[in-house]
C-alpha cells in the first residue's frame, strides 16, 4: 500500500523520537486518533515511566497517558533498532545554544544517524526540531543519505516546526495549525495528511526551508516585542512611572496594539534561543541582523538590570548584598507549569550567589533544581512558611505562579522585588514591595 493510503486509513505507524515536552504530546494525540505509534527515547527513565502509565510532565494527565498505554496501540522503547517499525518518524530533539550563541545542532545531527542506521525504504522523517532555514536539507537529509538511499526518492523528508505552549487554557497540541514544509510534492502532501489526521488544521509552504523560517517568524516576533516593553520597562522605571499601569492602558486601544508584557529575562526553548539561530544563517548571506540582535542584547541584560533593582531595595533597608538571604519564587520560565529550560530564574541564582548572597528558592512545580545546560545549582525548594519568609532578608518574585498566595508572601516577608506585578492586588504593607 502506498504510505499516502497507509496513513489515511490510519494504518501508518508513526514513531516520534525525543519524548519531552514537544515529542509526548505529539504522540499522545496520534494514540487517540487510533494510529498505531512508537515513543523512541535515550532516556530509560521517560520510558519506563510511560510504559508504567505515568507522566513525568505536570501539564500532562497521568490518567491521559493510562489510557494511552492502555489503548494496546503505544508503547516507549530506548530500542532505535526498532525505527524500521514505524512508517513516520517525527524528530522532537532539543536545539540550544553554545556558550557563544551559535546554533547546537548536535542532538539533530545524532539523531539523524541513528535513525540512517536502521532507514528503510518508503519512510518519511519529519524534522519538528526549532532550527535555522536550511537545516532540514543541509544538515539532515545527507545525514540520512549516509544510509546509502536517496531522499526524495527511497525516502521522504519534510520539517514541521512545533507550535507547543505548555499548560496554555486556551490552545493544546491538537488545536494550533501546524505549518508543514517539503521540497517536493509527494512529500508535501504526506505531511499534510499525516498532521491533519490528528490537528485541526494542516498548513502548507513550499519548502522546508519556508516551514523553519516561520517558526523563527513567530519567535523573533515575541523577542522583539518583549525587548521593547523591557526596555520601556527600564526607561519609565528611571523616570517614576509604573510600566504596567502603561502596559494595562495602553490595551485598552482597540486596534494596531498588542500587549505585551516585561519580565526578569526571557525564558522557554524557543524565544531565547530562535532569533540566534537567524542571526547566525544570516551572516553565511553577508548579511548583519542588527534589529534582532539588539533585541536579544536588551532581553539577556534584563536578570542583571533585576539584580541593581534587589541591591537598590536592600540599601535601602541598610543592607548590602553580600551576606544577605534571598529567597527566589519560581524556577520555572513561566506560571504553573514544571519546565525550567532557559528560565531567568537560574541567572539570576547564579548573578546573586557571585554577588555574596545566600540564596535559596521556592517552586511548588519543581521540588529539586534540575542539572542545567549550563547551570548546576543544587537546591532544593524550600517550604513557603510564616517562618521562612521572615527569615529572608530579601523575596525576588520571578515566576508569579497561580499557587502563590502573594498576600501571604508580602505579610510575612520582609522586603519584596516583584519583576512581574504579581503583587498588584496586595492591599496591605506595600511599602515592603519593589517593582523590578
Amino acid at each position: 500500500m502506498d504510505l499516502l493510503d497507509k496513513i489515511k486509513s490510519k494504518e501508518a505507524v508513526i514513531g516520534v523520537v525525543g519524548l519531552g515536552y514537544v515529542g509526548l504530546p505529539l504522540l499522545m494525540e496520534f494514540v487517540e486518533k487510533g494510529f498505531k505509534t512508537i515513543g523512541y527515547d535515550v532516556d530509560d527513565e521517560k520510558v519506563n515511566k510511560l510504559n508504567a502509565g505515568k507522566s513525568y510532565i505536570k501539564h500532562i494527565a497521568e490518567h491521559r497517558v493510562q489510557a494511552v498505554r492502555g489503548s494496546g496501540i503505544f508503547e516507549a522503547t530506548s530500542d532505535f533498532s526498532r525505527i524500521p517499525e514505524s512508517d513516520c518518524i517525527l524528530i522532537c530533539v532539543p536545539t540550544p545554544l553554545t556558550r557563544n550563541r551559535e546554533p547546537d545542532t548536535s542532538y539533530i545531527e545524532g539523531t539523524g544517524r541513528t535513525i540512517a542506521k536502521y532507514l528503510r525504504r518508503e519512510q518519511f522523517i519529519v524534522l519538528e526540531s526549532s532550527t535555522y532555514p536550511g537545516t532540514t536539507e543541509e544538515v539532515l537529509k545527507p545525514i540520512l543519505e549516509e544510509s546509502g538511499m536517496k531522499g526524495d526518492k527511497d525516502f521522504w523528508i519534510a520539517f514541521s516546526p512545533e507550535r507547543e505552549d505548555p499548560n496554555n487554557p486556551k490552545y493544546n497540541t491538537r488545536t494550533i495549525p501546524k505549518v508543514v514544509g517539503a521540497n517536493t510534492e509527494y512529500a508535501r502532501k504526506l505531511a499534510k495528511a499525516l498532521y491533519e489526521a490528528v490537528i485541526v488544521k494542516a498548513v502548507p509552504v513550499s519548502s522546508s526551508q519556508a516551514a523553519e523560517a516561520t517558526k523563527l517568524l513567530e519567535n523573533i516576533f515575541r523577542s522583539v516585542n518583549i525587548a521593547l516593553v523591557n526596555e520601556m520597562k527600564m526607561i519609565l522605571d528611571r523616570m517614576g512611572i509604573d510600566v504596567w499601569e502603561v502596559i494595562n492602558a495602553a490595551s485598552t486601544k482597540p486596534f494596531g496594539y498588542m500587549p505585551f508584557y516585561p519580565g526578569p529575562g526571557l525564558g522557554g526553548h524557543c524565544i531565547p534561543i530562535d532569533p540566534f539561530y537567524l542571526t547566525w544563517k544570516a551572516r553565511e548571506f553577508e548579511i548583519n541582523t542588527r534589529f534582532i540582535e539588539l533585541a536579544g542584547e536588551v532581553n539577556t541584560e534584563m536578570p542583571r538590570w533585576v539584580i541593581t533593582k534587589v541591591m537598590d531595595a536592600l540599601n535601602e533597608k541598610g543592607k548590602s548584598v553580600r551576606g544577605s538571604k534571598i529567597l527566589l519564587l519560581g524556577a520555572a520560565y513561566k506560571k504553573d507549569i514544571d519546565d525550567p529550560r532557559e528560565s531567568p530564574s537560574f541567572k539570576l541564582m547564579e548573578l546573586l550567589l557571585d554577588k555574596g548572597a545566600e540564596v535559596d528558592y521556592n517552586d511548588p512545580h519543581i521540588p529539586e533544581l534540575p542539572s542545567m545546560r549550563m547551570y548546576k545549582i543544587k537546591r532544593k525548594s524550600v517550604d513557603l512558611t510564616e517562618e521562612n519568609l521572615a527569615a529572608y532578608d530579601c523575596v525576588l518574585i520571578s515566576t508569579d505562579h497561580s499557587a502563590y498566595d502573594w498576600d501571604f508572601v508580602v505579610k510575612h516577608a520582609n522586603l519584596i522585588v516583584d519583576t512581574r506585578d504579581a503583587t498588584k492586588k496586595v492591599l496591605e504593607n506595600r511599602d515592603k514591595i519593589f517593582k523590578a
